[in-house]
């Protein structure tokens, strides 16, 4: 379980801005502790539990990087063309351990060890070759087109520093350094439910009053793409008594428990008084919109340890937000990878916007391209927290800073993509 206090979360402010809240999640929330040893084939996603150094050199010894002729620089001649004769063969793979002899070239494959004495290779294409010698031309520098052995990573150097989630470009480091598994943090384990009477399953019979459940399915595949396992616990009806006992229930066996809906200062929202009856609940306003009303808090097990708890709104646009935003900073710091390097990049806005101030806003966009070559950010035209198409009809979110309170058209915008926010 993870290692969570009843305070981890504690906030004295009114609203919680998004810097803060990080900060807050870094210093006060310690990643799971249990590591394993996992294959190089399946370990994308995992995160590295401890640094990674390099066993080897990579690559292992000088090599050549293109097809061509190896040779020793000292034979060129400066101001023009040097003739030198063939006097060996080197393929990739070769054990032949051949050395230059002084005023001749070897034919030399990409990949292959370069010859003892030989410092700098001529592409194939630049020289020309009668019989078994060969023409190089003047002007090409020392240790042209010759790989160094570790050049890329020396043998030592660490290569995966812990908290890296592990993509299919560190994999393939890894196998190019000779390792076969990597040691990881264990998998997260995260519960989920939704409330409220007026949500009903998709496919079941829909009362006049009642809509489908879809943000089971959208926090499902957010967090099984970033790794975590996750339990479905279905709906649970708006009963305080029954919310309590599923949730004292999910903590005994979770990192972490995600609720949707309930969680604001209705009279009908009965997930904060549930939570509140088994455990401590901190009730962040996040200065954020769409989806300022977000409860995080620990729920105590029998164990010592508690689970984290995350109340998210109940509009299927505030829930993706605030899970991005939100969630996954804490899913980050909870798995031991490193904070998430969310860089917005610049666009042009093509509409007029104004905002509070104190508060970050996100903005749903489609990208198109203007007349004059420039990307013009359009915005949506419905921009409710529960239109559902707002989201699958954009590219990404505009990003408005805390200080911000009016947007031109033509201004500068941060550009967030989904790609960038759910990877």
């Amino acid at each position: 379980m993870a290692q969570l206090t009843d305070d981890c979360f504690a906030f004295s402010g009114p609203l919680l801005r998004l810097d803060d809240m990080e900060r807050l999640i870094r210093e006060r929330i310690l990643p799971v502790a249990e590591n394993e040893h996992v294959p190089l084939h399946g370990a994308r996603g995992r995160v590295v539990a401890q640094d990674v150094k390099a066993p080897v050199d990579l690559p292992p010894f000088d090599n050549s990087a293109v097809d061509g002729y190896a040779v020793q620089h000292a034979d060129l001649q400066a101001d023009k063309e040097t003739k030198l004769a063939v006097s060996g063969r080197l393929t990739a793979g070769a054990r032949a351990n051949l050395a230059i002899k002084p005023g001749t070239a070897i034919r030399i494959f990409t990949g292959a060890a370069m010859p003892k004495g030989a410092d700098t290779v001529f592409m194939q294409e630049d020289v020309t070759v009668e019989g078994d010698r060969v023409t190089v031309p003047k002007g090409l520098k020392l240790g042209a087109n010759r790989r160094l052995a570790g050049e890329d990573v020396p043998a030592g150097a660490i290569v995966l520093p812990s908290g890296t989630v592990l993509e299919a470009q560190h994999i393939a480091l890894a196998a190019a350094l000779g390792l076969t598994e990597i040691l990881v943090r264990r998998r997260l384990t995260v519960a989920i439910f939704s409330t409220g009477d007026e949500v009903v399953e998709p496919g079941s019979v829909r009362a006049g009053a009642a809509i489908y459940d879809s943000n089971r399915f959208l926090l499902t595949e957010l967090l099984e793409r970033l790794g975590a396992i996750v339990t479905d616990l279905g709906i649970l009806a708006d009963d305080p008594e029954k919310l309590s006992r599923k949730l004292t229930e999910a903590a005994a066996s979770h990192d972490l428990i995600i609720t949707s809906g309930g969680v604001s200062t209705g009279e009908a929202d009965y997930v904060r008084d549930a939570v509140e009856r088994i455990g401590k609940l901190v009730f962040w306003r996040v200065a954020i919109k769409p989806g300022r009303p977000v409860a995080l808090g620990v729920i105590p097990t029998q164990s010592g340890q508690g689970a984290a708890f995350v109340g998210l709104p109940g509009n299927p646009v505030a829930v993706f937000v605030t899970f991005v935003r939100v969630v996954k900073p804490l899913l980050r710091r909870l798995s031991g990878a490193r904070p998430d390097k969310l860089v917005p990049l610049p666009v042009r806005a093509a509409f007029a916007y104004k905002k509070k101030k104190d508060r970050r806003e996100y903005v749903r966009v489609a990208l198109k391209r203007a007349p004059d070559g420039e990307i013009e950010a359009l915005k949506h035209p419905q921009d409710g927290a529960g239109i559902l198409t707002s989201l699958t009809e954009t590219d990404g979110l505009l990003e408005f800073p805390e200080d911000v309170t009016t947007i031109e058209p033509g201004a500068r915008v941060g550009f967030l993509s989904y790609a960038a926010l759910i990877g």
